[in-house]
């Protein structure tokens, strides 16, 4: 069985370009960097691969709030490969990414992350409600039970 799946962590080298299509479906371009440093004869070497990659709907207006410039991403999602054809006739290809997932890498920071609500419930997901309601938090933990 044949997988295409990619995991890059790299910083963002733009803020998420936040468009929508004709539809009013919402579409975020994403650009990063991903750097790769190591030793040959005994000297640093580093190099750097620029990718871009497009989100969709939530995540893409997700991203666009939450994200900006600089900050290091994991990033995971699919390779795509993407041919069109200049006004001159000359063939062009690129290959992106299609990205499922994206948010702030935690080696070197800290992020505080808010749900966002979403149609059919108010905790997200989309999943219809609870027969008598949503279900209430607990706060009346014995000694030995974990709080989560």
């Amino acid at each position: 069985m044949a997988t295409n799946s990619v995991t890059l962590i790299g910083n963002l080298v733009d803020d998420p370009e936040l468009r929508f299509t004709p539809a009013g479906v919402a579409m975020a371009k994403v650009r990063f960097a991903v750097n790769r440093r190591y030793q040959r004869g005994g000297e640093w070497q580093e190099e750097t691969s620029f990718f871009g990659g497009t989100l969709w709907r939530d995540a893409a207006e997700n991203a666009a709030e939450s994200l900006q410039k600089g900050m290091r991403v994991i990033v995971t999602g699919r390779l795509e490969q993407r041919t069109w054809e200049t006004q001159e006739g000359d063939k062009r290809s690129i290959v992106e990414i299609a990205i499922d997932e994206i948010g702030p890498s935690l080696r070197w920071a800290t992020a505080t992350v808010t749900r966002s609500p979403r149609a059919g419930d108010s905790f997200g997901g989309g999943a219809p409600s609870m027969p008598g309601g949503p279900i209430s938090p607990r706060d009346d933990y014995g000694p030995d039970e974990a709080p989560f």
